[in-house]
């Protein structure tokens, strides 16, 4: 690894308590690519610098560390840039599935309590009704084009300084989850300890198995940006670790696999239906592209049947990880090597790290199939925003359950078997 390339990773690490990583990788490498999509590309310093413009353009409108902001965007380059705006400016980020009917679109704006709202021109109306029913908006933008009320995004922030500002404070996100009956719910965690936020990005970074070389390493988004895993496993993980994303805005099977001839793509994470869909394509489709780039794909967010993982580990060979884990907190993860011992599993976890319970809240045994308790460390800790009920249904000394049933082995290995809550799940997205 060169002096340039050690020094990025090295910079970008140490600025990472105070959401300045960004920023460390654009002063060491500029014109290193952040962002590729159909609408328009980015480097580090212009991502940096957009992203310092949205920070200065919030500060002047009065914006407070741990005040909100509602983003209601496609996947679109600047969906990034106020994704890290937040970042740096202490900010409580909540990202919104604009999949949503108006009315929970526009319920969700409320109940976050922003005061600030980007929101795509794609879903114009849905954001005006959370125009209508939000209290306090400071700042109302509008990307990608016109909405009534709304300042257009490109005009106004280019009235704003591109320096990076003063003071950054590290932010966190606030995610909204349905999966059951009812209105959607915030998972609001208490502040982050900056230097434990910066460690788990480090953590990931690793298990990940990122290159940190200059222009080798590329990440796929190929899921929806609101989406936990897209948000965290092919964005903010990659760009903090001074690693470029390519963006899908639709996905469709033969363009990812265009895209990751195209670019090289190293890293991505997909869901099962993909996967899916990605072997229904004729095996002369299949054939024409070259997929050797790829060094790490990780799944989650829906059940896999042993057959599709076969399938796909034969086709992409053992790079292919698992995930189990919620928007209310960690869980299990993976090892292709480890899944072909086990197949159907999603990972063993640490000794007390999963309960699988009966009804009454009973202890099960080895091969019982029961509710899966995942336990939060105390440091990350959640809430539902603004409903201790819903949080007392789902808490208990210090485990978590999404409503998912399954059982562990005699090895500690999980198995989920179903759900007790039910829910229809569309693309990855409950």
């Amino acid at each position: 690894m060169s002096e340039l390339e050690m020094s990025v990773v090295q910079a970008a690490r140490a600025r990472a308590a105070e959401g300045m990583e960004i920023a460390a990788v654009a002063a060491l490498d500029p014109e290193r690519p952040a962002i590729l999509s159909g609408y328009g590309d980015r480097s580090f310093r212009e991502l940096n610098e957009r992203a310092n413009q949205i920070a200065h353009l919030l500060r002047e409108r009065g914006f407070k560390r741990g005040q909100a902001i509602a983003l209601l965007c496609g996947n679109r380059p600047e969906f990034i840039e106020v994704r890290f705006a937040a970042h740096r400016l202490g900010a409580r980020l909540t990202t919104i599935n604009w999949h949503l009917s108006e009315e929970e679109i526009a319920y969700i704006v409320e109940d976050c309590d922003a005061v600030a709202l980007f929101a795509d021109v794609r879903v114009a109306e849905a954001a005006q009704l959370g125009l209508a029913r939000a209290g306090e908006l400071r700042v109302k933008v509008a990307i990608g084009g016109e909405i009534p009320g709304c300042e257009p995004y490109d005009s106004l922030l280019d009235r704003y300084p591109r320096d990076d500002i003063p003071d950054p404070s590290l932010g966190h996100v606030m995610q909204y989850t349905s999966g059951t009956t009812g209105k959607p719910k915030g998972v609001l965690r208490k502040n982050p300890d900056p230097q434990l936020a910066a460690d788990t990005q480090a953590l990931l970074s690793a298990v990940f198995q990122f290159d940190p070389e200059a222009g080798t390493d590329r990440s796929l988004i190929a899921g929806p940006l609101y989406h936990a895993g897209p948000f965290n496993l092919c964005m903010t993980t990659p760009l903090t670790s001074g690693i470029g994303c390519v963006m899908m805005d639709k996905w469709t099977p033969e363009e990812t696999l265009q895209l990751i001839e195209q670019h090289r793509i190293t890293h991505s994470f997909l869901v099962p239906t993909m996967f899916m869909r990605l072997l229904q394509l004729p095996a002369s489709v299949r054939e024409r592209y070259d997929l050797s780039s790829l060094r790490f794909v990780i799944h989650g967010a829906s059940p896999c049947s042993v057959a599709t993982k076969h399938a796909m580990l034969a086709w992409f060979g053992p790079k292919i990880w698992e995930m189990f884990a919620g928007t209310e907190g960690p869980g299990t993860i993976v090892s292709p090597q480890e899944w072909l011992q086990k197949p159907g599993t999603v990972g063993r976890a640490g000794p007390g790290r999963v309960r699988i319970c009966n009804e009454a809240g009973d202890l099960l045994g080895p091969g019982e199939e029961g509710q899966i308790w995942l336990i939060n460390a105390a440091e990350s800790s959640f809430e539902y925003y603004k409903a201790p009920e819903k949080t007392a249904d789902s808490v208990r000394d210090g485990y978590f359950t999404a409503g998912d049933i399954g059982y562990l082995d005699a090895d500690g290995y999980l198995f989920i078997t179903g759900r007790s809550a039910e829910c229809i799940i569309s693309g990855g997205v409950n």
